[in-house]
């Protein structure tokens, strides 16, 4: 009897310590996805999931206790149960971006990413919540409609990958796939108390992610602990044919054997920018958290640099010149002929099918980022706008790259307030889009970047703090995000 509670009520911890209790017989595949299968149903007030496999998901728990108990080894993610977001193609099941235009959508093939996860016998358990085709950093712009903030539901999770961040948060997986274009994965780890990893541009093949921006989208992981990441990162990571952006080398190989055990690290030399945590937009109480935690580190002997940074306020905006226009070609595909929203009022003419398809297909904010992307393409403002963007975009690169030829990691804030209440910028866009302020940095220079969860906000939120490092140093920032985490 005490056996059979234990597997209803499954305390997960990392995939290791779930690999061990299987090998030991003190729980099953079955048992763990039977516990969060009725955490799911439990929690659908959240609405972290679009769509939930609940029967695959028990069959192939089934054959994975079958499999195991003949004697066969399990392989890297035995059992281990995945969110991913619904911009991630998973073959035979819906993809629809939180979208009507793809609306009842089924995917013909497995994102890259997807395969390398079920190849190791990972169970995908479902498909999360994200704002429409990834736009948007509070999870309200979703044909599904708004997910809720575990900690407390009158509160956004963030976005656009909200529904994979709360899965996390709320137990209803072990770990989950997000997709990061401008803080998609971090700025909702932040808000929701959970870890959330963007690695370096080209780190994870792209093939069978619906694409938002091309030069800055990459699947992200959330996750509750480092060894996790790493692992899922480890996995997904592979070289790629079907993505020609992807790394020729696979950087992080071995990364899950490279995260210590111990918290101790060797020390290195952190950069922070003055201008980025002296920031007038920037809570006080998170900025004095953060300066206290580097102070603690200059304790502990690292190197600290305080760095002059005086691109911050051209970021955001060269970040929505740059993604608007991708977005716009990106988008311009969604036509509803070959698939997708096919509007019943339409008439037989075609740039009349065409407009209304596109109109009623697609949501408010989807429509302003278009139509936003096809004014900068435009003849005559094409120079004044992308290209100027564009040379922002490589000012910060020659920027990156001349910090990084002295220091090993930077830290800064993941958004400038904790989580905010639902609704509450929704009539101010500025506003919304200030939010990616210090998230989208790390997208317009490629680099990897990862949201830690540390502090408890007076309001009674959480939020974190975001450790950025050099490109394909993945390993790197994994290691000392360990060390910081045990510090707290």
């Amino acid at each position: 009897m005490i056996l059979i509670y234990f597997l209803a009520m499954y305390p997960y911890q990392s995939i290791t310590t779930y690999h061990q209790d299987l090998l030991d017989n003190k729980t099953t595949c079955v048992a763990v996805v039977t516990d969060y299968l009725n955490k799911i149903k439990t929690h659908t007030s959240l609405n972290a999931f679009v769509q939930v496999y609940a029967d695959e998901a028990i069959e192939m728990a089934t054959q994975l206790d079958q499999k195991r108990q003949s004697g066969a080894t399990p392989k890297k993610l035995h059992g281990v149960v995945i969110g991913i977001k619904d911009v991630i193609c998973y073959k035979n099941h819906p993809v629809t971006a939180a979208s009507a235009m793809l609306k009842d959508f089924i995917s013909p093939y497995n994102a890259s990413a997807i395969q390398f996860l079920l190849d190791e016998e990972a169970i995908i358990i479902g498909s999360c919540n994200c704002d429409e085709f990834a736009m948007g950093s509070s999870n309200e712009n979703s044909i599904y409609g708004n997910v809720r903030n575990a900690a407390d539901p009158t509160k956004v999770p963030g976005g656009s990958s909200g529904g994979s961040a709360v899965a996390v948060q709320a137990d209803l997986c072990m770990v989950s796939l997000g997709s990061d274009t401008g803080g998609s994965v971090r700025q909702p780890a932040d808000f929701c108390g959970v870890i959330g990893l963007k690695p370096s541009y080209g780190c994870i093949s792209r093939y069978g992610l619906i694409a938002y921006a091309s030069s800055f989208d990459q699947i992200g992981i959330f996750g509750k602990s480092i060894d996790d990441v790493a692992l899922i990162l480890e996995t997904i990571s592979q070289t790629d044919n079907y993505d020609s952006t992807m790394n020729k080398v696979h950087y992080c190989q071995h990364i899950s054997q490279s995260i210590p055990t111990e918290t101790t690290i060797q020390k290195r030399n952190i950069a922070y920018f003055k201008q980025v945590l002296d920031h007038q937009a920037l809570d006080k109480e998170i900025q004095q958290n953060i300066y206290q935690t580097i102070d603690q580190l200059k304790n502990d002997g690292h190197n600290i640099i305080a760095i002059d940074f005086d691109y911050l306020d051209y970021i955001v905006p060269a970040y929505y010149v740059l993604t608007t226009a991708e977005a716009s070609s990106n988008l311009a595909r969604y036509d509803g002929i070959r698939y997708g929203y096919n509007s019943k009022s339409a008439s037989t003419e075609l740039s009349d099918y065409y407009i209304k398809n596109r109109s009623e297909g697609f949501g408010k904010e989807v429509k302003k980022r278009i139509m936003l992307g096809n004014f900068v393409l435009s003849s005559g403002y094409y120079d004044a706008y992308y290209n100027k963007a564009q040379q922002v975009r490589q000012l910060l690169v020659e920027k990156i790259n001349s910090v990084f030829e002295t220091c090993d990691l930077i830290i800064m804030p993941n958004s400038p307030t904790t989580a905010f209440a639902l609704g509450e910028k929704n009539q101010d866009p500025i506003a919304m889009y200030l939010s990616d302020i210090y998230t989208v940095f790390a997208n317009l220079t490629g680099i990897p970047a990862i949201a830690l969860p540390l502090y408890k906000h007076s309001n009674g939120m959480p939020y974190g703090l975001q450790l950025l490092g050099k490109r394909n140093d993945e390993q790197l920032v994994l290691q000392f995000s360990k060390s910081l985490i045990s510090a707290h």
